[in-house]
């Protein structure tokens, strides 16, 4: 009886398995998938080779006289946050959300982010822990004089610019803020590390600009100090009480470090972008 009932469950799988090998589709073809391209440039700034990674839009033709704005996105790198940022600005550019304007983003690839998204400092124990750091000074003169009218020139492109950074690299966007506004028309940062020199780019002085900027700041549930000095800086600019300035700040308590800037950026896009309608 046994036997038969094993015969039984053998054929009746040898058919399931059949009939599964019948109705499996075939493939007709295959290819790869790409969200954008990928070129290297050559620096004299920085001298070194810099990979940047491209999103054109789903339109964006060479031949068309459509022009585009354009985000420059810190922690570029196609293992970093360009996928993901990129498919925030498709889904939000689809004419049934209409939350961005088509947009081309420019991902800057790392190389050495605490090199280049550093400024000077004199802590000591800095110094010691991140031996390359204090560049950014550099690294900001390569995006004023190389890379934006490097965009410029092989893209239809128009004026307006958005920067996104977090941790350095809203350490950078800061610093790009107070410094070199002119740089850009939006700021997205988030989770900045502002704790580097002592908190130094707190007590800094922002110099005053003549366009209309939007600037949007958020953390997450990070520590007292994070925090804190992310609070400080919406603070600090609030306090400059400047009309020609848009000012956001957003705390995620659901969001910590590492996945903050996501949600930021989707929150951000609507309150950046949709409030120029």
């Amino acid at each position: 009886m046994k036997f038969k009932q094993l015969l039984i469950s053998l054929i009746s799988i040898f058919f399931i398995n059949n009939i599964v090998a019948q109705v499996l589709p075939e493939i007709k073809n295959e290819k790869s998938f790409s969200i954008g391209n990928t070129i290297t440039i050559r620096s004299k700034v920085l001298n070194e080779d810099r990979i940047l990674n491209i999103y054109l839009p789903l339109n964006y033709s060479k031949d068309s006289s459509k022009t585009y704005p354009v985000i420059y996105l810190l922690d570029g790198s196609k293992d970093e946050d360009f996928i993901h940022i990129s498919g925030l600005v498709q889904f939000g550019s689809f004419s049934w959300i209409n939350m961005i304007p088509e947009t081309i983003v420019v991902g800057i690839a790392n190389i050495d982010r605490k090199r280049d998204f550093t400024f000077q400092s004199n802590v000591k124990e800095h110094k010691k822990q991140f031996p390359t750091a204090g560049k950014s000074k550099k690294f900001i003169q390569f995006i004023g004089s190389e890379l934006q009218p490097f965009i410029k020139n092989h893209y239809k492109v128009n004026s307006e610019k958005t920067l996104i950074g977090q941790s350095l690299g809203g350490l950078l966007a800061t610093e790009i803020l107070f410094k070199n506004p002119d740089l850009f028309n939006n700021y997205i940062i988030v989770s900045p590390s502002l704790w580097w020199g002592n908190e130094s780019l707190l007590k800094f002085d922002p110099k005053a600009y003549s366009d209309q900027k939007t600037i949007y700041i958020a953390v997450g549930k990070e520590g007292k100090i994070m925090e804190r000095e992310a609070k400080d800086i919406y603070q600090k600019l609030e306090s400059l009480n400047r009309p020609n300035t848009k000012l956001y700040f957003q705390f995620l308590e659901n969001q910590d470090h590492g996945d903050a800037l996501h949600l930021a950026v989707y929150h951000a896009f609507e309150k950046v972008f949709m409030s120029k309608e």
